[in-house]
């Protein structure tokens, strides 16, 4: 075994010393996230081999993670391997026994703005997550891909880089992953940190980019995910109106920032559930380890001050399940309690994980138990629970968080706002994205006036579908030259607030795959990939890199 894998390294053009416990292929990716396991597909595909090394133990990241209630955007615009990805889904729906909870027509046609299911051009892109891994895996079987599940990269000493390229990536088993190019597909974007290349955490302010929407936004308040939703204004502290009481659980009591500055802040997370009110499949809500009623006191007051919500995002998934999502100004969404996660070690994150499910669960068990919450909304919360027939291994709930943002890549193009919304042009399309520009709350604080509110709620249109530079998926020259990065991309915070859709990794990854490909060919570093090649292999494959419909774009309206 160990002869033969010296010979596969040396056919690779790699070093002759590696451990018996090395593993080697053309592309080694890191990540067994939705655009991890495109970029293998896409690899192998095009003749490649292709290994996916990973702490996940399924497959997917958020699409198998409970995201069903696909955010699309414009439709058209996602082609290749990730169009192929919603077509297998439609393929699976279209069988009678799929619909084992309800009736195919009971579930209709419900999706976001368009048909969830178009019979015309075969597409589904609203699904249940178990669906979703299936599809994944068959991914996997279909390209004999070899899956190397639970590895996590040694972050401190396991990229092995030479003369400005990695050459091996090592786990904490001790199995080491020797290629000729390497792809970050982690959410959090460890081996692209771990690779020293240069990254973010937080958000820019807005005189760096030139932007509008970046940095602290008080007063902005775009969404109904604030408390001037509400017909009362909230005091945060224990006795209404007395700062000497102490502030309420779950509200800084650090001043939120001048408006435009930058901070290290980073977008709530949360986990997208998957609820039922089937009794049949129905799992009752848990009560979690470490429950305390006295974190949702605020839930209480946004309850007395009329707020009538909390359903609003219990969105249809089939079989009368539901993608849950955050809304309104006390949700699922943990504000302002994962600001270390991205560069946190693997314990920590463990810790903030754990945080995040204890306070999740809890709010639900609050709302479906406690006898102060109103009746109509405690009635209507016992109708449902988890859905006991997804996340089996883990007592129904999803096995993967929202990290709506981690790290992100300062790499040879940064998209920013300015791109996406058309004021200035995009070198390069690799792919195309269209979803609203949309960050989650960033802060919960109290206003000099004394009140609880919200910040960092943004959501801006795009005015109609926009490109994505080939320059965002590469770190600048010099840094790197054999690593790509398709989820963790080179944009701002607030133009990632877009990007960040499991459509638009697929399709990155896609790309990412095969200019990794195109750059084996050519033993040149990723940064040299000839942009004419690559687009013609792209458009081969389905990728879409212009909207040929564009919408004038319009300038948005200023914030007060």
């Amino acid at each position: 075994m160990k002869r033969v894998c010296l010979l596969i390294a040396a056919g690779l053009g790699l070093a002759p010393h590696l451990p018996a416990t090395t593993t080697t292929a053309d592309l080694i990716i890191y990540g067994g996230t939705s655009a991890g396991v495109i970029a293998a597909v896409q690899a192998k595909r095009m003749g490649k081999s292709a290994v996916i090394v990973c702490p996940d133990k399924h497959l997917g990241g958020l699409s198998s993670g409970g995201l069903g209630f696909t955010d699309t955007g414009d439709k058209s615009v996602i082609g290749g391997l990730a169009r192929e990805f919603y077509h297998r889904i439609w393929q699976h729906y279209d069988r009678p026994e799929a619909w084992r909870w309800q009736k195919k027509e009971q579930y209709g046609n419900k999706g976001q703005g368009t048909p969830a299911i178009d019979g015309e051009n075969r597409t589904m892109w609203i699904f249940e997550p178990h669906v979703a891994e299936q599809v994944f895996e068959d991914f996997v079987r279909e390209h004999h891909l070899r899956v190397d599940r639970d590895e996590w990269l040694d972050r401190a000493r396991g990229v092995q880089k030479k003369n400005g390229r990695i050459t091996s990536i090592t786990m904490l088993s001790g199995k080491t992953y020797a290629g000729r190019m390497f792809i970050d597909a982690t959410y959090e974007g460890d081996l692209m940190a771990a690779a020293g290349v240069e990254y973010h955490v937080g958000r820019e302010a807005r005189s760096v980019y030139g932007e509008t929407w970046n940095g602290v936004q008080t007063g902005v308040l775009h969404h109904r995910h604030h408390f001037g939703v509400l017909k009362e204004k909230i005091s945060p502290y224990v006795v209404p109106g007395d700062p000497a009481s102490g502030v309420l659980p779950r509200i800084s009591t650090e001043p939120p920032g001048e408006y435009g500055q930058g901070d290290k802040r980073v977008q709530a997370y949360c986990y997208r559930f998957c609820a039922t009110d089937h009794p049949d499949n129905r799992i009752p809500w848990p009560k979690p380890d470490g429950y305390d009623p006295a974190q949702y006191e605020l839930l209480l007051r946004v309850f007395n001050a009329g707020w009538r919500e909390t359903f609003d995002k219990f969105d249809p998934i089939p079989n009368r399940k539901t993608d849950s999502n955050n809304h309104g100004p006390f949700s699922t969404d943990n504000i302002g309690m994962n600001y270390d996660y991205p560069e946190a070690s693997y314990e920590r994150r463990r810790e903030i994980l754990r945080e995040h499910e204890t306070y999740q669960k809890g709010w639900l068990y609050f709302i479906a138990n406690d006898p102060r919450v109103p009746a109509d909304v405690q009635k209507e919360m016992r109708r449902w629970g988890l859905a006991r027939d997804e996340f089996k291994d883990n007592g129904g709930w999803p096995h993967q968080i929202y990290v709506r943002e981690s790290r992100r890549m300062i790499g040879k193009h940064v998209m920013t706002e300015n791109e996406l919304l058309k004021k200035r042009p995009t070198p390069e399309s690799v792919g195309m994205g269209s979803y609203t520009i949309d960050s989650h709350n960033v802060q919960r604080y109290i206003t000099p006036e004394g009140y609880v509110q919200n910040e960092g709620d943004i959501g801006v249109s795009t005015q109609g579908p926009y490109e994505i530079a080939y320059g965002a998926l590469v770190p600048k020259a010099g840094q790197c030259d054999n690593l790509l990065v398709p989820v963790c991309v080179s944009a701002s915070h607030i133009a990632f607030g877009s990007i960040r859709m499991e459509p638009v990794f697929m399709i990155l990854a896609q790309s990412a795959a095969t200019a990794a490909s195109l750059a084996m060919d050519r033993s040149i570093p990723v940064q040299e990939v000839p942009y004419a090649q690559l687009r013609q292999r792209l458009l081969a494959d389905g990728q879409v890199l212009e909207f040929s419909g564009r919408i004038q774009p319009k300038r948005p309206a200023a914030p007060k």
